[in-house]
């Protein structure tokens, strides 16, 4: 069986399979040498997600070439013959690859051992999609700027993605601000390794997520390397210029904004040549993203891709594409239990000094939150017309769609006027929702799951090698619907402020909230802060699901010591074995059910 490989420099390189064994001994251009490996042994046979003894991908092929352990008696798959000197530039690159007590940090298109192996039966992402095994999946992913889950109603496209896919009930950001969100999703790595913890400064923004070296390892160099065309389009990271800089590693097309929050009057850096866009209707920058998207798909036809657009939308100020203008009449925003809400007395101080809402602020409220609503119909709008394009080029069952936002934004809880940056579900739960090969429709996931989760699951899908050191683990088990045993009962959710440069396209108005630095840790029943004020805040969400009582200090002292521990251990995480080991540790069965 012979067929052509697309490669990171566009070239093709032919693999021959003859007589069960795969050559890999000369190597394959624009690819590192583990990916090389891993791309032998698949095409050997050996599958993705296969269990010890039946071909499996990982246990029965990659681990005994880095090993040397030679082949496995109770596999009758050879082994793919790889030259020596590949096992040791990939061991020169990934000193931990191959070895089993890493997989989780390492490949990602294998079941690491803390995730159990498929049951009987079970297909692997790519052995269940119903291409021919010479494509992998492709990934559109959909990143929306600020939108927050009472959005989704308006959205009938991501309602069909619901009914078709998969929806994580339990899906949180690292961060409720932009830049710090964003380069979780690209890295898979926590604020507290990323260093990015705001849009702008010392420890914030474009500028500090390049000088410190995040830009070469990110999901999109990983997948490039693995042979994916890959695609950046809209928002980037805060602080980026399209005059000023270059496109980022990892993308073979660039066409990414600056301040493109306006929709109209932005510049697009597309690929190394900046295009300025006017006040006309066909410049709204959420159409203007759609129709680069829908051509990088048409021309992607012949080659595995990975495109992500992320959309300046629904971010302040809220504009709506023209067409939409007058969509939802007398739409005000919901009333929910918190709106308006005042704190209670054992409230952090930051949160005690907002005064009620005033009718000014409620008219405003309503008002934007329905601009909110007419702007999120481009983005469906957008949806519709990619998914249309896969189906163009015969990938409609061979393409995963991802759905999510960077993060939420309230809007009258508590008696915040519109913003963000709070431990408060309203700013820190987000949408994700998936279709594609594989996943079960109309099914829900209640595991908890973080955005540093994107980066692994990616590579897993791509069978490729993820960035060293990731604090995240891969989503696929749970995209594809499989029973686990053990999952993490906690999630991190880290800020530095207050925020004081208004400069920031995020820096908070008058009265929406600018809490102190603090870490969080978001359990599927309860949340609990930790200021760097040395106040403290516990919502059991089981009594309090809008989380209007602080009852921290009602809490037994064990508890307390208890909450302190978890939270404090998983702030210092370092690695995917490492936070696994304490986003699972001290699980306390009486408050996380």
């Amino acid at each position: 069986m012979k067929y052509l490989k697309p490669l990171a420099i566009g070239s093709f390189f032919m693999i021959v399979v003859g007589l069960g064994a795969i050559s890999a001994s000369r190597g394959s251009p624009g690819q590192g040498p583990c990916e090389q490996i891993v791309a032998a042994c698949r095409d050997a046979g050996f599958i993705q997600g296969g269990g010890q003894g039946h071909n499996g991908l990982w246990a029965d092929c990659i681990v005994p070439i880095m090993q040397g352990a030679g082949q496995s008696h109770k596999t009758g798959q050879p082994l793919p013959e790889v030259d020596p000197k590949l096992v040791t530039a990939c061991k020169a690159k990934n000193p931990n690859f191959g070895q089993p007590a890493q997989r989780s940090t390492q490949l990602c298109g294998h079941f690491s051992p803390m995730t159990p192996a498929p049951a009987a039966g079970a297909q692997s992402v790519l052995s269940r999609a119903p291409s021919s095994s010479t494509r992998r999946p492709n990934i559109v992913f959909i990143l929306t700027d600020d939108l927050s889950w009472n959005l989704v109603q308006y959205m009938p496209h991501v309602l069909k993605m619901q009914k078709e896919g998969v929806t994580f009930a339990n899906y949180f950001v690292t961060d409720s601000l932009c830049c710090p969100s964003r380069s979780s999703i690209f890295t898979g790595r926590y604020p507290h390794d990323t260093g990015v913890f705001r849009n702008t400064g010392k420890d914030g923004g474009y500028i500090v997520f390049r000088d410190r070296g995040h830009e070469r390892a990110t999901f999109a160099v990983s997948l490039l390397e693995a042979g994916y065309r890959t695609a950046m389009l809209g928002k980037y990271l805060n602080g980026y210029l399209p005059p000023t800089h270059p496109a980022a590693p990892g993308w073979s097309t660039w066409a990414v904004a600056g301040n493109g929050y306006p929709e109209f009057h932005y510049n697009l850096r597309q690929d190394g040549t900046v295009v300025h866009y006017g006040n006309k209707p066909a410049d709204y920058l959420t159409d203007v993203l759609s129709g680069l998207a829908g051509r990088f798909i048409r021309e992607a036809a012949d080659a595995p891709f990975l495109i992500e657009v992320a959309t300046f939308a629904p971010h302040a100020p809220y504009t709506p594409a023209p067409r939409d203008a007058d969509a939802f009449p007398g739409l005000t925003a919901p009333r929910t239990p918190a709106f308006n809400a005042a704190p209670d007395a054992s409230a952090p101080k930051w949160l005690r000094e907002i005064p009620m809402l005033a009718e000014t602020d409620m008219t405003n409220i309503d008002r934007d939150f329905r601009k909110r609503a007419q702007s999120v119909l481009a983005v469906d709008k957008m949806i519709g017309e990619l998914q249309a394009a896969v189906a163009a080029i015969g990938q409609e069952k061979n393409t995963y769609f991802i759905f999510s936002s960077d993060n939420g934004l309230h809007m009258g809880e508590h008696r915040l006027r519109p913003g963000k940056m709070t431990a408060f579900d309203i700013d820190i739960h987000v949408p994700l929702i998936v279709t594609g090969p594989g996943v079960p429709a109309g099914s829900t996931v209640e595991e908890m799951a973080g955005n540093i989760d994107l980066c692994p699951t990616f590579a897993e899908v791509a069978t490729a090698v993820a960035p060293a050191n990731v604090d995240g683990h891969s989503l696929v088990p749970l995209l594809l619907g499989q029973e686990v045993s053990e999952w993490r009962k906690a999630v991190l959710i880290e800020h530095h402020g207050p925020l004081r440069d208004r400069a920031d396209p995020d820096a908070p108005a008058r009265l929406s909230g600018n809490p102190s630095t603090y870490e969080a840790i978001r359990m599927r029943t309860a949340v609990y802060v930790e200021y760097a004020t040395g106040e403290k805040e516990y919502h059991d969400l089981t009594t309090d699901p809008h989380e209007l009582h602080n009852t921290f200090l009602s809490l037994p002292s064990e508890e307390k010591a208890w909450l302190h521990k978890v939270l404090n251990r998983i702030k210092n995480c370092r690695d995917a074995k490492e936070c696994w080991a304490a986003e699972r540790a001290g699980h306390d069965t009486t408050r996380n059910r």
